[in-house]
């Protein structure tokens, strides 16, 4: 897939452009989104993120068409799981509800800017070093097994990464608005606002940790990656307040996540014997006895499971009472 600087330069303009308009047409006024606008704008993002795909299969082949919707399936998925931890933290910080607007689009446009570093530094790795593919096949499946079974902190307000903000800057557990910082006495403090941004700066990261391995696992080219990325963190925002109160239904999210991470580690795996470089491996020879995974197997395997799995919970929870927020998941993500 040849794609060059220019549609590169364009591509990053646009998605600059939707979350400039973002701000002010959405955010810069504060007020709770009602669910007819969540709803339409979270059909508008996800179909043009459907009709950009589309583009791909038509301009330069269904392959990377194909690659493009798994990667944007496997995304959008982990994108959801982000925004339960978002909702755990914003619940656990009190945060109003005509701010959380707010604290969503500086976290999305962090997550952003996150996984946009770990896309060039893992395109340069892959470029470079064959045997990369061994390293995130095994991060994968290491966070495989941490998705479905490690369990978050249940106060993420007062995790061990908050308490050690609160111990190196002047902090108050106040809201001003939506300000960073207020004045207390004469003196100059950082709001309650400012850890939320914190906390959520924090879970960017390691959400950027998992999914960027999770997308080089179907794909390679950096493009497919990238746009994989920015569609799925598009809307987000209006996602949250539309499916808001079936986060906390979504209790085999985890779980399901957890299947994909592992499926794509061994895809990762059988890649990496493929193009075996490693001299303590097969004499450095590649290993071609196991066929690679085709990536249209990749696409229905992941639709499947997301399926799967959310037809499961909403099962479960609808014959059960609906569990509290801090119970409702074994994220991959600890609290901070």
């Amino acid at each position: 897939m040849n794609v060059s600087t220019t549609v590169w330069l364009i591509t990053i303009a646009v998605t600059i452009a939707f979350f400039v308009y973002e701000f002010y047409a959405h955010v810069r006024t504060p007020h709770e989104p009602t669910i007819g606008e969540s709803a339409r704008w979270s059909a508008f993002y996800i179909g043009l993120a459907l009709l950009f795909g589309v583009g791909i299969g038509m301009v330069s082949g269904w392959t990377y068409g194909g690659e493009y919707f798994a990667g944007y399936l496997t995304e959008k998925a982990l994108s959801i799981d982000n925004l339960f931890v978002f909702l755990i933290v914003m619940t656990a910080f009190a945060v109003p509800k005509i701010y959380q607007q707010k604290v969503l689009m500086i976290g999305i446009v962090i997550a952003l800017i996150m996984r946009g570093i770990f896309i060039a530094v893992g395109a340069t790795l892959i470029s470079n070093f064959s045997w990369v593919f061994y390293l995130f096949g095994a991060m994968l499946l290491f966070l495989a097994y941490r998705q479905a079974f490690a369990h978050g902190e249940s106060d993420p307000a007062n995790g061990r990464f908050m308490r050690l903000v609160r111990r190196v800057v002047p902090v108050t557990d106040e809201y001003d608005r939506d300000r960073l910082t207020t004045k207390i006495d004469g003196r100059r403090f950082f709001t309650a606002m400012f850890l939320v941004i914190v906390a959520i700066g924090f879970v960017d990261l390691i959400f950027a940790v998992d999914s960027i391995p999770a997308i080089y696992g179907l794909t390679e080219e950096a493009y497919i990656v990238f746009t994989a990325n920015a569609f799925a963190l598009m809307g987000l925002r209006q996602l949250y307040f539309l499916i808001g109160g079936l986060l906390q239904r979504l209790v085999y999210l985890a779980q399901g996540l957890a299947v994909i991470l592992a499926f794509i580690g061994v895809k990762l795996l059988i890649h990496a014997l493929h193009k075996n470089e490693l001299s303590f491996i097969n004499g450095g020879e590649p290993i071609t006895v196991i066929p690679e995974i085709p990536i249209w197997l990749s696409l229905v395997f992941i639709a499947a499971t997301i399926t799967v799995a959310t037809v499961a919970s909403l099962l479960k929870t609808r014959r059960s009472p609906q569990p509290e927020v801090e119970e409702a998941t074994t994220s991959s993500t600890a609290a901070p």
